[in-house]
């Protein structure tokens, strides 16, 4: 079906144009509606398999028992499918989510056209496209144009209330400086390529494992855990990634995966020829999707790793791991088998006087006032931040998050000051971890 213009209805301030959504992250902001976004959705792309699943996951939200869409899907196929979009723009605003060879290209295209931009992390997988982002934004900031990613890990509940804590210095103190051997902030996270989504197992389209078109891991997952350092220990503080950041020391690694395991997640029956030269001897597939690194970001040492393996173990699922470290108190979030693979956060004082523990009592009112529900449970020299499980809404929830979040200020007609800077220092930290990464042995 070919795409026609449609006039929007004056309650719509956003239309979405879809440009080859390759991963499901394209559909899950759309997993719920808003009264400011036309429910008619333009679809551009090539001619993919990508595409149908792309399709029939909105098809999915459309006919599901609890709070169904109503979603439009106006589709077209064709090689020349970005040319298309830009011709006709049918919509105001481009979302991308999938291969990320030539999103930034898309993105300053796109940007220089008069569209504004909702894309899926990373926007950037190497220096060569960090350029082309800073070409993006500046046309973006000369043309009144929203550029913005999603960042979905900022509403995750543990992650909140840690950088939360963090800000009252009674409880928390100041962060500490560290070390590169011993970093005050330490985030990692594990993910798995096979796993269910939205009830589903997850099909991967087999780009994903060709790290020139999906980028290395760290490049990709670490996106998230360097824009939550950033937002956390400097929160509304404009970064300069010229005299802020410097990286210290970056590796990077494989996950092995066999022909059955690359079968069972992408459907295929063999391993496609481009990712020949990614097979061992033995003919395993080894992914570049495993990365490290340690960088010192204003006064402070930080550490991020990322690790793929192909499943989690039973009962589990991707977790995260993080630590702040305060001069009163460390605040540490665990997910692993002791917490029932469920993201959990401590507070660990360094002092058990009674005076600390009196003025922790006090002004952890202040937080329980913001999160009603939220308590403190003490257990040996620790306390469990006992969260309800109203706040737990999940990952894929979160998109919807952040879509509010982004039609708040395209209503609006800008972000906050600090959010272009920051968003250079996040993708300057990634691309040049991952340039030292490659020269180490």
């Amino acid at each position: 079906m070919s795409c026609t213009n449609t006039k929007q209805e004056s309650a719509h301030i956003a239309t979405f144009m879809t440009v080859d959504p390759g991963h499901f992250h394209a559909a899950l902001v759309q997993k719920e509606m808003f009264p400011e976004l036309n429910p008619e959705v333009f679809i551009f792309a090539p001619d993919a398999a990508d595409v149908d699943d792309h399709l029939n996951r909105i098809e999915g939200f459309n006919t599901r028992e609890n709070n169904p869409t109503a979603w439009i899907s106006e589709t077209y196929r064709g090689s020349d499918f970005f040319a298309k979009m830009l011709k006709e723009k049918p919509g105001n605003v481009l979302v991308l989510a999938g291969n990320n060879e030539k999103k930034t290209e898309y993105i300053l295209e796109a940007v220089q056209n008069g569209i504004h931009v909702y894309a899926d992390k990373p926007m950037v997988i190497n220096v060569q496209d960090f350029e082309l982002l800073k070409q993006a934004y500046q046309s973006a900031g000369e043309q009144g144009i929203l550029l913005y990613d999603i960042m979905t890990e900022r509403f995750e509940i543990t992650s909140r209330l840690q950088k939360e804590l963090s800000l009252i210095p009674e409880i928390f103190g100041a962060i500490e400086p560290g070390s590169a051997d011993n970093p005050s902030v330490v985030k990692e996270s594990v993910h798995h390529f096979f796993k269910f989504v939205s009830g589903n197992k997850i099909k991967r389209p087999p780009w994903f494992f060709d790290v020139t078109q999906e980028g290395d891991g760290i490049v990709d997952v670490t996106t998230h855990l360097v824009d939550l350092i950033q937002w956390a220990c400097f929160p509304e503080v404009i970064l300069d990634y010229k005299k802020d950041i410097e990286i210290l020391k970056a590796s990077r690694w494989t996950t092995a995966l066999t022909e059955e395991e690359f079968s069972a997640v992408t459907r295929l029956d063999k391993i496609p020829e481009y990712l020949d030269n990614d097979l061992d001897e033995n003919g395993l597939l080894q992914v570049y999707c495993n990365g490290e690194m340690t960088y010192q970001l204003k006064n402070i040492h930080a550490r991020v790793k990322v690790e793929w393996k192909y499943q989690a173990p039973e009962g589990a699922g991707d977790t995260h791991y993080s630590i702040l470290r305060g001069t009163l108190a460390d605040l540490e979030i665990r997910q692993g088998a002791a917490e029932n693979y469920k993201p959990e956060l401590y507070l660990i004082p360094k002092s058990t006087s009674k005076e600390y523990l009196s003025i922790l009592n006090d002004k952890f009112s202040v937080l329980e006032k913001k999160f009603p529900g939220v308590q403190l449970d003490e257990s040996a020299e620790e306390f469990r931040v006992n969260i309800p499980d109203e706040y737990r809404i999940g990952h894929e929830a979160h998109f919807g998050q952040v879509t509010a979040q982004f039609l708040k200020y395209l209503k609006a007609g800008e972000l906050p000051a600090w959010e272009v800077p920051n968003s250079l220092a996040k993708y300057y930290t990634t691309t040049a971890g991952l340039e030292l990464a490659k020269k180490q042995k």
